[in-house]
């Protein structure tokens, strides 16, 4: 109700206002001219009110324009048959203005409405379709490597039982980067990312990181050229690590075996510019502005995979106030460049 009432203030004063306007300059404007201009005024306040706003604000506009500027003025009374008519057709056309106006954007609401939950659910079919394989691939592996180990099968050498725990190491590590990602995505939607700033030594946690993804027995080389005499800086280590991580993981699912991956961290001032770049394929012109969309997979891409790694990225770093592009390389590869804002510090920080 207040918000009717409130539309109801704003139409009536929008027409009163730009009705004084055309007052006061009424004497270089013909009275024909000011009823396309009230005509507009209406149709405007169509677009954002409700119908009967709009409707009172048509009717408001036609007795304004019949008293205040159709000859004779200050009275209602129209001096001849030809302003006599024109003073119904503007009654009737803003009327008519007004509805379709109104109706054009009901249906707009409708049809975009429509929309959002046809693509909520072609995304939440994209996330099932991928969960089928992501959390079902690692799980069966586990329970047949456990199947395998529990069995007491006397031909299982020590390599054997050796490998077999290996799989179950490399299926529990894939599956718990999938649970992550879904628990992540989830906080990011509620909103209930806040940042836990403390002081970060940047080159120490890349590393940590990097010794993480090296664990999953990739096939590229990682390559950090970061300046050991960085500053620490005030971060969420959690969220930025998290980021790294994903980016890295990435590249070492979508490069080829042997494919370098560099990782560059600078610091300007009070800005820290982290790049994470390889010597692949890059990525497609034409859908670089969409990798970081949720459950995004590049149309060309490999099956697996639930889309979220760069969704996440995306939504942590700027949770840091700070900004990731996506660029190729002339040379081959592709470049991820974050940039957060920070407080930096020379003096070491006791554990």
């Amino acid at each position: 109700m207040t918000g009717n009432r409130r539309q109801y203030w704003l139409s009536l004063g929008l027409v009163l206002v730009v009705a004084t306007v055309c007052y006061v300059i009424s004497a270089y404007l013909g009275y024909r001219v000011i009823a396309f201009i009230l005509l507009l005024t209406v149709s405007l306040i169509a677009i954002s009110f409700d119908i009967l706003p709009v409707l009172v604000s048509a009717t408001l506009s036609a007795f304004i324009w019949d008293f205040f500027f159709i000859p004779p003025r200050f009275n209602f009374h129209v001096g001849n048959t030809d302003d006599a008519i024109l003073l119904g057709m503007y009654f009737v056309i803003a009327m008519i203005s007004a509805v379709l106006t109104y109706k054009i954007r009901q249906v707009e609401n409708a049809s975009r409405k429509k929309e959002e939950k046809a693509n909520t659910l072609k995304l939440y079919d994209t996330l099932l379709n991928s969960l089928s394989h992501e959390l079902r691939t690692p799980i069966a592996t586990i329970i047949a490597a456990t199947d395998n180990l529990q069995s007491g099968n006397d031909n299982l050498t020590g390599e054997n039982k050796d490998e077999l725990i290996n799989e179950i190491s490399k299926a529990s590590l894939r599956l718990n980067q999938q649970v992550e990602n879904l628990l992540n995505m989830s906080r990011l939607e509620s909103g209930f990312i806040k940042p836990k700033i403390d002081w970060c030594d940047v080159g120490e946690l890349v590393y940590d990181i990097t010794r993480k993804i090296e664990e999953n027995g990739i096939t590229q080389k990682i390559s950090i050229n970061i300046n050991p005499n960085l500053p620490l800086i005030k971060t969420d280590k959690v969220l930025l690590g998290q980021s790294i991580y994903n980016l890295l993981n990435n590249a070492s699912l979508y490069t080829r075996p042997g494919s370098v991956i560099n990782i560059i961290a600078v610091i300007h001032v009070d800005i820290l510019q982290l790049i994470i770049e390889d010597n692949g394929e890059g990525f497609p012109s034409g859908e670089i502005g969409n990798v970081f969309d949720k459950f995004y997979r590049l149309r060309y891409s490999k099956a697996g995979g639930t889309g979220l790694g760069l969704s996440i990225v995306k939504g942590f770093i700027e949770a840091l106030k700070g900004n990731v592009r996506l660029e190729n390389i002339d040379t081959g590869g592709a470049r991820f460049t974050i940039e957060i804002p920070c407080e930096t510090s020379y003096l070491t920080v006791s554990p």
